[in-house]
């Protein structure tokens, strides 16, 4: 048995198309990493979520029906699983950052540190 989320296809966007998004104002970034992982690196514009509160914190972002929202964390293995839980509840338009902020770091935004 795995651990692994039950995420469908569809369910990620890259870095690149999230950043597009967020420039646009098209759909929100939430950064669901740890406080001292924020202070290591962070996106300009992203909402702070922690991974434990987004769930109960969801109607914050005042998403319409389907709308989009991204969701970012190290390396895109907690997104996922944060994406899986938000489609249960019916935010159909959750997507997971794939590769996380390590990614965007290396695509998107290279002034953004990288830490393991």
């Amino acid at each position: 048995m795995t651990d692994a989320p039950r995420v469908r296809e569809g369910w990620e966007i890259t870095p690149s198309d999230a950043a597009r998004l967020l420039a646009s104002g098209a759909a929100p970034l939430v950064d669901i990493r740890r406080a001292d992982e924020l202070e290591r690196a962070s996106i300009a514009g992203a909402e702070w979520i922690p991974m434990g509160d987004l769930l109960d914190r969801i109607d914050e972002l005042d998403l319409d029906d389907g709308a989009p929202v991204s969701i970012l964390c190290h390396h895109g293995v907690r997104s996922l699983r944060m994406t899986l839980a938000l489609h249960e509840i019916g935010v159909t338009g959750a997507r997971s950052v794939a590769g996380g902020i390590d990614a965007w770091s290396v695509t998107v935004d290279p002034s953004i540190p990288r830490y393991s």
